[in-house]
């Protein structure tokens, strides 16, 4: 494992060491760490000579006007947040009406998709009330108040069971309130529902059963980010919050149809957030459009000093891009690895009947390595957030046992060695290097998603 040899003179003089030190692992074993303390280190997306524009300035919403309230009432389950967001402000429709349309829908389709942990109806009731009552007082805080939401449902929220979708913790409480979801209560959003994640962030398979793709209820919704993709894609909820530590939110916005947004890693704090991969963990909106991915952005990004990798920078958006003026590249490596008659290509397509010029490019990633890069940073990140959790055989109450499934990736990850870690981290660097001087030279880069909606990708985080 080590890929060291030792004679037995060298296997003796390290064989007190080797002793010490055990004594020392289990001696510090005793002392309980839970999911919620950090690494000491903190990653940080910066590298060397990277300037920043600090200035964070006015954001207009483009909140349309003379939106009216369809004729068929279920219609609204596919009104972009900017629309709900017309007919709340001009009270068209009460937060209340719209907390209740959106609960009803999840009530009735929540069990088919089984998208759903636990309702937070009193929540949501509360704070549907709070927003009528600020609107009709002129007390407008912006797009998301009064609009309902959903929360993946690894982030804590008081008086809520936080399941981390895993039968061992169904009935967890955690006292505090996620960073994420106190800036959507700031904003007037409302809480309705904690929806579904595969156990411990990994897949859509959770203590419950299995969450589905709403296109066809034969395949699975893909994960983590299970529920939220599978409700927002359905039209259950205008919106749901997402992490993606390797393909969360991606693969299941992509699975399901719907819009995902992973931002870059640290532009939201991940206070109240179950902790799989310190380095790797983010946290980012599941929508039905760019603009709305951008409305719901806007509100969560920042921190509240309680995560170290996490800044405060500004987000400028004025949701006007001139393609001319852009350089887009597409990741020909990626592309050439699949059919020729892949929908992928049909939105390179799009893009040259818009006038874009694209640049075929060779987009450096992990793969250029002949090693899982990826596999041994989160191995060894998530085997220390779920030590004692193995350790403990907790593990053993999990209802997915097999070897793609945590409790085996756990065991299997505490052979790992540290240096080894601390080598594929080093080696992580070289890439950041890599794709920072790619996009000195573009704007923008497209490429293929992880599958179609009728695959169902093994996602974590």
């Amino acid at each position: 494992m080590i890929g060291l040899q030792f004679a037995p003179g060298e296997v003796d003089s390290m064989y007190r060491d080797v002793r010490s030190a055990r004594d020392d692992y289990n001696s510090m074993r005793k002392y309980h760490l839970p999911n919620s303390i950090p690494m000491s280190l903190a990653h940080s997306p910066v590298l060397p000579g990277m300037k920043f524009n600090t200035v964070q300035k006015p954001v207009k919403w483009n909140i349309p006007a003379n939106v009216s309230l369809p004729e068929n009432r279920k219609d609204l389950a596919f009104y972009s947040v900017l629309q709900l967001a017309s007919l709340v402000k001009a009270k068209k429709i009460t937060s209340v009406e719209l907390t209740q349309f959106f609960i009803s829908r999840l009530k009735q389709y929540s069990d088919s998709l089984q998208c759903v942990v636990s309702f937070t109806e009193d929540i949501a009731m509360q704070q549907a009330k709070q927003a009528d009552k600020e609107i009709a007082a002129g007390k407008y805080r912006g797009p998301l108040h009064g609009i309902p939401y959903g929360l993946k449902d690894l982030f804590s929220v008081k008086g809520t069971k936080t399941t981390w979708g895993a039968e061992p913790y169904r009935n967890q409480i955690i006292n505090e309130d996620a960073f994420v979801y106190t800036k959507l209560k700031n904003a007037g959003a409302v809480l309705v529902a904690k929806f579904t994640l595969g156990a411990l962030a990994m897949g859509d398979y959770w203590f419950g059963g299995r969450t589905k793709n709403p296109w066809n209820l034969q395949y699975g919704s893909s994960g983590s980010s299970a529920g939220s993709a599978s409700a927002t894609a359905a039209g259950l909820i205008p919106f749901a919050i997402g992490t993606e530590t390797w393909g969360s939110i991606i693969s299941p916005a992509s699975t399901c149809g719907a819009t995902g947004l992973r931002p870059t890693f640290g532009s939201v704090s991940r206070s109240g957030a179950m902790a799989l991969s310190w380095s790797l963990d983010k946290i980012g909106p599941i929508c039905r459009s760019a603009a709305d991915a951008a409305v719901v952005f806007n509100y969560i990004h920042g921190t509240d000093g309680l995560d170290a990798s996490a800044v405060d920078m500004p987000f400028n958006y004025t949701g006007k891009a001139d393609l001319s003026r852009l350089k887009i590249a597409y990741a020909k490596n990626y592309f050439d690895k699949l059919d020729a008659t892949s929908n992928d290509f049909k939105v390179l397509d799009v893009y040259r009947k818009l006038g874009v010029k694209l640049t075929p490019v060779t987009f450096p990633d992990s793969t250029v390595y002949n090693f899982d890069m990826m596999g041994i940073i989160i191995g060894a990140e998530s085997a220390a957030a779920f030590d004692e959790f193995t350790r403990g055989n907790e593990d053993d109450m999990m209802t997915r046992q097999t070897r793609f499934d945590w409790p085996n990736a756990f065991r299997g990850s505490r052979l790992i060695p540290a240096v080894e870690y601390i080598n594929a981290n080093r080696h992580r660097t070289i890439l950041m290097q890599a794709v920072n001087t790619f996009f000195e030279q573009y704007d923008v880069v497209i490429c293929p998603t992880r599958g179609s909606g009728n695959q169902s990708a093994i996602a974590r985080g």
